[in-house]
């Protein structure tokens, strides 16, 4: 069995240049007046399922954030080492423990000619600490106040210290959206037809199939790499990789282990690892009247997973268990809860059968949105009935899925991947907060909720990584996640484009270099 741990992060990725048809693999040529001709470049990415939303602020996904890091500028954002750098911002300041002060650059333009001022920085991001029925609120709720106080000039205020205040003003939810525009279209006609000020301009998104982006020739940050950027949705595992072989995208998303050995041995393609964040878990609902809610029924199913032959059979031991939604990598992480699990088959029928009735849960899954996710459901089906539950296995494909979750429409159990764009424990972990777990899990810690809160607003460093190390250990004997391992990034790509995968899984399309 070939470990491939050792090249996560290296590997080259392939260009395509398309015809005016935007099919990958072919070269446009432009006659121009000099007789000349231009070689228009589309990059084609394929990833296993389309956003459910164009709002920036109400969509918590990897596939949503590849589209929106590339429309939309921030304040800040993440380079390629996973190190804070300025975006927007050109200087700021810490006043007090309360208050920050941030100058913006003068240069930044909407894809629509209209500058980018202060005055659109405190419309989005009071929108998102004043809107609580956004996906983005909670993480940016200790944010009081963003005031413009000047044309390119923002004072923003917390409820007490927030230590991860440049963290939040750098993920998802923190994208700058133009005021002028929402309040002449409104916030509906705003997402029909976002605008940014970012590197790419909005085209179409023909929902389940693909979103079509173009380069902002006027961009503040420098020429964009790509002429146009098509992302993609192809929920199907084979059907992504045929596409990759046979030149029909350039990049191909969360490969799956059996067509690794395929895609290298291919002329024109290879495979390219990278670390992720992404913890693929169960989501257990506690609420009152489930069978889960009993907290030995939740232990019976932790017990009954094997998650050490999950990740081997079906990964080649690339992927690493653990009972942690914070993954090492993250700050925060507590590593105690990494590269573990508590398989005890013995113990988890032995609960099953101390319940007054046979315990019958349903495990909703989807079937290409990840790895192996169909395959991990119906494995972790098959050790639940091992032990004495009965299983309704409710696999689904894309927009269903996903719509179960935003609605939260869950039953007992419900695999998902999420990953931590922010890498600091406070993102994952506010998944046990009660306005984020209402609904879904209803979980409620007064323990977790006061050493979250503790480590939310203490500048101490060391103080704040104990107290989410912590809480991680209540959460994992209260189980309303079930981890079972982290999920490694594997793409697929042809050998035309220069690629490193990042850590956190987003994508910065002019990091996507052609080799000419």
């Amino acid at each position: 069995m070939r470990n491939r741990s050792a090249t996560l992060g290296a590997g080259l990725l392939a260009l395509s240049l398309s015809a005016c048809g935007g099919v990958p693999g072919t070269t446009s040529d432009n006659g121009s007046e000099n007789g000349g001709e231009e070689e228009s470049r589309t990059l084609v990415f394929a990833q296993s399922a389309d956003p459910t939303t164009m709002d920036p602020q109400d969509a918590r996904s990897t596939s949503a954030e590849r589209v929106n890091r590339n429309i939309y500028s921030r304040l800040f954002r993440r380079d390629a080492e996973m190190e804070l750098v300025e975006d927007l911002v050109i200087d700021y300041e810490q006043v007090d423990e309360q208050t920050w002060r941030f100058t913006i650059t003068d240069e930044a333009v909407f894809h629509n000619g209209d500058p980018l001022t202060a005055a659109d920085v405190e419309f989005s991001i009071n929108r998102v600490i004043t809107d609580d029925t956004l996906l983005e609120y909670v993480e940016f709720n200790q944010i009081t106040s963003v005031e413009a106080i000047g044309d390119y000039e923002i004072e923003l205020t917390t409820d007490g210290p927030m230590p991860t205040l440049i963290n939040v003003l750098s993920k998802g939810g923190a994208d700058i959206m133009p005021s002028e525009y929402i309040e002449e279209n409104g916030i509906e006609g705003f997402i029909a037809s976002p605008i940014g000020s970012g590197p790419y301009e909005f085209v179409e998104w023909r929902q389940d199939d693909r979103v079509v982006l173009t380069a902002n020739e006027d961009y503040w940050g420098g020429e964009p790499q790509w002429d146009e950027v098509e992302l993609r949705a192809i929920p199907e595992n084979s059907t992504r990789v045929s596409e990759l072989l046979t030149g029909g995208v350039d990049i191909a998303a969360d490969v799956p282990p059996n067509d690794w050995d395929r895609i290298d041995d291919e002329d024109g393609s290879h495979m390219v690892f990278g670390d992720t964040t992404r913890v693929m878990l169960l989501i257990v609902r506690m609420t009152d009247g489930y069978i889960t809610a009993d907290p030995e029924i939740r232990e019976a199913i932790d017990l009954a997973i094997d998650q050490g032959t999950i990740t081997e059979t079906l990964f080649e031991g690339n992927a690493t268990p653990v009972r942690s939604r914070v993954p090492v990598g993250s700050f925060g992480a507590n590593e105690e809860l990494y590269d573990d699990f508590l398989y005890d088959p013995e113990r988890a029928a032995e609960l099953v059968a101390a319940a007054d009735e046979t315990p019958e849960v349903t495990l909703t899954a989807s079937r290409g949105n990840y790895p192996f996710d169909g395959e991990v459901a119906e494995m972790i089906a098959s050790y639940l009935e091992e032990v004495g539950f009965e299983v309704n296995l409710d696999i689904r494909e894309g927009g269903s899925y996903s719509d179960m979750y935003s609605e939260r429409n869950n039953e007992e159990l419900f695999l998902i991947g999420l990953a931590d764009g922010m890498l600091d424990a406070s993102s994952p972990m506010v998944h046990y907060t009660p306005e984020t777990a209402e609904g879904m899990t209803d979980y409620f810690s007064e323990e977790v909720i006061d050493l979250l809160n503790q480590a939310g607003r203490t500048l101490d460093e060391e103080e704040r990584a104990q107290l989410y190390a912590e809480a991680q250990e209540i959460v994992a004997e209260d189980r309303p996640h079930i981890p079972l391992y982290v999920q490694p990034g594997a793409f697929g790509v042809s050998d035309g484009v220069d690629f490193t995968p990042r850590l956190d899984d987003n994508l910065y399309f002019d990091d996507i270099l052609p080799n000419d």
